[in-house]
């Protein structure tokens, strides 16, 4: 059996751009891609968490430290700029892979900075 595990999220980003005349895709600071272990055009979820719109889209890489989150396309109607958004990507696991399986969790601050960086551990470890 396989199961559909959270590979990694970027949580409450802030969105910077949305630009409905282009092909699609959103744009993600390079830094943020390289904490979450997101990869050019890997398939993400993106949840709004202002409005609630849920749409999946693939990644583009932004300048690294640019703070750029850029939702393109028809999606750039589901969003605003200044929207908090959830970046979320995912990975098929076998069954003994689920048990040692951590995701990456990428918390930012107001301006799409690395406020802090955990896993599964670390937050089963705080929820006490």
């Amino acid at each position: 059996m396989q199961r559909s595990m959270l590979k990694s999220k970027i949580h409450r980003a802030t969105v910077t751009q949305s630009l409905v005349d282009y092909e699609g895709s959103i744009e993600i600071d390079q830094g943020l891609l390289d904490a979450a272990d997101i990869v050019h055009y890997e398939e993400v979820q993106v949840w709004d968490v202002t409005n609630g719109n849920r749409f999946a889209t693939y990644a583009i890489p932004a300048p690294k430290a640019s703070g750029r989150i850029c939702v393109n396309g028809a999606a750039a109607r589901l969003v605003s700029p200044g929207d908090l958004i959830i970046i979320a990507s995912f990975v098929m696991l076998g069954e003994q892979e689920v048990a040692k399986h951590e995701p990456k969790l990428v918390f930012v601050d107001g301006q799409n900075r690395i406020k802090s960086i955990g896993g599964k551990k670390a937050r089963l470890s705080s929820v006490s």
